[in-house]
């Protein structure tokens, strides 16, 4: 299983796993890319590991968007004034 640390962003920017089907993904990223907010996107349908670490970050759920922030703390499905705030 892949760990946090594994997929810490850059200070001012953060890492979203997300899924192909994903709705709420698909407009966290058209909100990050209209604010000018940098982004590494990691599909956990293809990405080894990472449906376990989403799980383990959701209490045993695999939901998504799912953010990894800087500082290694997460959000579920977070609004563009949470990760504003947060970065």
């Amino acid at each position: 299983m892949s760990e946090v640390n594994d997929f810490l962003p850059e200070q001012g920017a953060i890492t979203m796993f997300s899924t192909d089907w994903c709705g709420y993904c698909r407009r966290l990223k058209t909100m990050l890319d209209h604010e000018g907010i940098g982004y590494t996107e990691v599909n956990i349908e293809h990405t080894p590991g990472t449906p376990e670490l989403v799980e383990t970050l959701n209490g045993g759920n695999q939901t998504v968007p799912t953010v990894i922030f800087a500082d290694g703390t997460a959000a579920t499905n977070p609004s563009l004034a949470e990760v504003r705030a947060r970065i």
